[in-house]
Order: structure tokens, then sequence, then C-alpha cells
């Protein structure tokens, strides 16, 4: 197990505050309606949900900002929306978690991505999207990349966070990663089963199991499995380090010349899996550039998705609740 001295986690932390990281990919706007239900609709047989109420957050990529802005980072978010209702009310949401949206293109054709949930007593009873997945027009892509460079020399990293809904472009992409590149900013990568090859060259990838048999096309089942693909992914994409998340199984962590690492999953209680991902890449870029090393960021990581993965709705987690977390896993150690 990974211990971290608590002067040292610590140190992290205070520095999370004058880091500034930007997130580019396909934002949502997630709405929930939540309520009970005690009965079956007399129409067809599907249970009636009284809603009690409804609540809006940032979804997608924005999600990885509101995590970052929640351990206390400043997050840039890079992404676009349609000109219609849903994209005024995700725009409003966004300023309401004091996130900036000066660098959200509109795509007056395009419908913004929306996610309905809605859940009775915990449960999920059915989701809905609204959505568009055709790639973004040129002048977007023109435009988003333009503010990406602009922003580039003061930005400690980039997230690329892709959910296949068009932002993230092969082209959009590889210049994105150049421009970071020559200014020594770091890389993160969230992939979505497309345009694996464009982010050669990236400081940090992060696929789950799914993604990573998608890369490779073929299934990945044993330990040696696993570790023979992180080996391919890592030569083939020309990685300083990879991550695959595991699901229950927990991550496998590679670094360049370095024998892999398996971190297993912490979480006792798992109600809602989804957003687990984007609480990962946040925490784990935001303690590497605040000094942690890759296997520290890791652990630190995976504690957080084990919170994030306890409530059933998508939430963010705090710098208190993760560190409250570590030290009951005895993961922070008094200095010596």
């Amino acid at each position: 197990m990974v211990e971290i001295k608590q002067s040292d986690f610590e140190k992290y932390c205070s520095r999370l505050s004058s880091l500034k990281i930007a997130v580019i990919g396909d934002v949502m706007l997630d709405l929930y309606y939540l309520g009970k239900t005690d009965r079956i609709s007399p129409e067809a047989p599907v249970p009636v949900v009284s809603v009690e109420r409804k609540e809006i957050k940032p979804g997608g990529a924005a999600n990885v900002c509101l995590n970052l802005k929640t351990l206390g980072v400043t997050p840039v978010m890079f992404g676009i929306a349609g000109e219609d209702s849903e994209g005024s009310m995700f725009m409003e949401n966004m300023a309401q978690n004091g996130i900036s949206t000066e660098n959200i293109v509109i795509e007056n054709h395009r419908a913004t991505t929306v996610k309905t949930r809605v859940l009775a007593s915990d449960q999920h009873v059915v989701r809905f999207d609204m959505e568009t997945t055709e790639e973004i027009l040129p002048e977007t892509e023109k435009k988003l990349s333009d503010l990406l460079r602009e922003n580039i020399p003061f930005l400690d990293a980039v997230i690329f966070q892709d959910y296949n809904k068009g932002l993230l472009t092969f082209n959009l992409i590889k210049s994105a990663i150049t421009a970071a590149t020559e200014k020594n900013v770091v890389t993160a990568v969230d992939p979505k089963f497309k345009n694996f090859s464009a982010y050669k060259g990236a400081t940090i990838f992060k696929p789950n199991l799914r993604e990573a048999e998608s890369i490779l096309k073929r299934k990945i089942v044993t330990g040696n499995d696993i570790e023979k693909a992180g080996k391919e992914i890592m030569s083939m994409l020309e990685l300083d380090k990879l991550l695959i998340t595991l699901s229950e199984k927990g991550m496998a962590a590679f670094e360049r010349n370095k024998k892999m690492s398996i971190i297993p999953a912490r979480s006792a209680k798992i109600a809602n899996v989804s957003g687990a991902g984007d609480t990962v890449i946040a925490s784990l870029v935001a303690f590497i550039c605040a000094g942690a090393s890759f296997e520290q960021a890791c652990a630190i990581s995976n504690y957080a998705a084990s919170l994030a993965v306890e409530d059933v709705s998508i939430i963010p987690v705090s710098i208190d609740d993760l560190k409250k977390r570590l030290v009951e896993n005895e993961v922070l150690i008094k200095s010596t």
C-alpha cells in the first residue's frame, strides 16, 4: 500500500489553489428528478414517481471542471453548447458553480447535450438523453484551437475529456497536444473509443478496460493480459504514464521503465459509478501538478473515486472528505 507523509500531503494541498488546469471536451447538462414511488402506472407497467425536487449539475467534461474546482484548483473549461434553453441553463449553472464559460463556444445548429435521470428512493428509474454527436464545424474547431493556444502559457495542465459527442476531433487533439508539449504543459487524456492515435506523446493516458481493449482490438482478461496491454499502449502512444481503470478490480498503473502496479478498488459501498472517471482524472492531474509522484497521485485518485461512487447522483469530492478517507485508510502517515 502507498503511504504518504502527512506533511507532504498538506504541501500538495497548499499548492492546489495556485494551479490552473484546462479541461477540453464534451460538456453536458445533468438533470436529476428525485422523489419516491409507491404505485405502478395504470397506463403502462412502469412506476409513477412523485417528484420532490430537481437538481441541475454540470455534466460530462464540465464535471471534471467541477471536481477540480472542489479541490481548490482554478479550472478553465473549453467546450461547446447549443443556442437553446438547455445551453442557457448549462451556462447559468456553470456560473453558479464559479466556473468561467468564456471559452465555451456556441453552435447555433447544435443541441446542448442533456442527460436526465429520474430517481426514486435512491434508485435509478430511467435516464433519457438529448444529444448531437456529429463533429463540430471547422470554424468551431479553429476557434477552440486558437483559444487553447492563447491560454496554454498560463496553464499547468490540459485534460482531454472525450465522450464521443463530436468536440474532440483528430485535428483539434493534435493541435492541442502540440501546443501544450511546446510549452512543457502536462497533457492528460480520458479517451472514448475514437482518435486514439491523435494522443501520441501525451503525458498521462487513462482508458478504462473496454477502451484499452478497443485500442488493441482484443479482449483483456488476466493480470498478464493487463500487463502486456499496458506495455503495448505505452509504446504505441509514446506515453510517460498510463492508468487503466478496471472497475471493481481497481487500477493498473504504468510508468516508463517501471513495473506495472495494481491498485485495488477501495469503496465498500457502490451506489453509482457514473462520474467516477471524472473524479479520477481530476484528482490525478491536480495532485501530480501539485508535486505528488505518479504512484501517490494514483492512490489519492483511487480513494477520491471511492467517495464519488458512494452517492447515487454524480458528485464532486471535497478536499476535506478526501483527507478524511485517506486518514481512515492509514494512507497518510505522520512525519518522523
